[in-house]
């Protein structure tokens, strides 16, 4: 699977929807390998058009991730009815989840409200062995940093384009 990352500003340009799918029917790309990750910020400030923009392309098979959960100091309510597929809990609370117990609660909180709204939880910040064994001893059911992989080189394609 590969993730992209959209801005606010994406979201909010009507263009880009219409744009994204004839990109898809073009390339013939798989959509099933491709999650749209979104953060929490941006879909709060359009959230009838970013649940448009979800629910357009989820239709074609892409995913979702909700980046940065819990930075936008929302409410846990909007969650039951935001189709994301994946909860990406915000690497500030991840990061010292060793020493502080407040950021591990807060950890803990997000895993499961999310479990508990449908979604899987990917757990950004993930430097070491001991971050990771903290966050599967907590349920979350992925981990991003360091700790998993080094960040690689996107390699060009076979055609040498």
């Amino acid at each position: 699977m590969c993730s992209i990352n959209l801005s606010g500003q994406s979201l909010g340009d009507d263009k880009f929807l219409p744009y994204v799918i004839d990109q898809f029917h073009r390339s013939g790309l798989d959509a099933t390998k491709i999650c749209f990750e979104i953060t929490e910020t941006a879909a709060i400030a359009s959230f009838s058009q970013a649940n448009r923009f979800i629910q357009a392309l989820k239709e074609l098979g892409c995913k979702f991730a909700l980046d940065d959960f819990g930075t936008g100091l929302s409410s846990f309510g909007y969650l039951k009815h935001f189709p994301v597929d994946y909860l990406k809990i915000d690497g500030s609370f991840v990061k010292e989840i060793l020493h502080d117990p407040i950021d591990r609660e807060m950890v803990r909180s997000i895993n499961e409200i999310g479990h508990l709204t449908g979604k899987q939880t990917i757990a950004e910040f993930a430097e070491n062995q001991e971050i990771i064994n903290m966050l599967q001893s907590l349920g979350v059911d992925y981990a991003q940093g360091y700790g998993v992989s080094q960040p690689q080189r996107v390699l060009k394609a076979a055609s040498g384009a």
